[in-house]
């Protein structure tokens, strides 16, 4: 099973999202701004990627620097709860298939995991 985590409103989610359905895949597709993952699924998502949540965090986000969070040095565990709870900041898009995960930035990262 193949799920896009997927931000309709950036260019490189729907490319990533329409590469997907051009090799005949039809993904779930997750809009993580309206339903963002829980800290355990994150968590799953982090270690099929192979990633701490710090590396996936849009750290040019106004959002982040409102936060207070530039100088921050949080855990691996600290940054799950505000990705969580501040869902614009997390990387996108993700693409999940399997026990294998990817960022679709470039879509060649997508294609390696199908």
């Amino acid at each position: 099973m193949t799920t896009i985590y997927h931000n309709p409103r950036c260019s490189k989610s729907r490319a990533s999202l329409e590469m997907l359905e051009a090799k005949g895949i039809n993904p779930t597709i997750v809009k993580y701004l309206d339903t963002p993952p829980d800290k355990t699924e994150l968590a799953e998502i982090l270690d099929k990627l192979g990633l701490q949540a710090e590396q996936i965090v849009r750290k040019g986000e106004a959002l982040f620097g409102e936060l207070g969070l530039v100088d921050k040095k949080l855990s691996n565990e600290e940054w799950i709860e505000v990705l969580t709870q501040n869902p614009k900041l997390i990387e996108r898009p993700i693409v999940v298939n399997g026990n294998k995960a990817a960022i679709g930035r470039p879509i060649e990262r997508v294609i390696e995991i199908l």
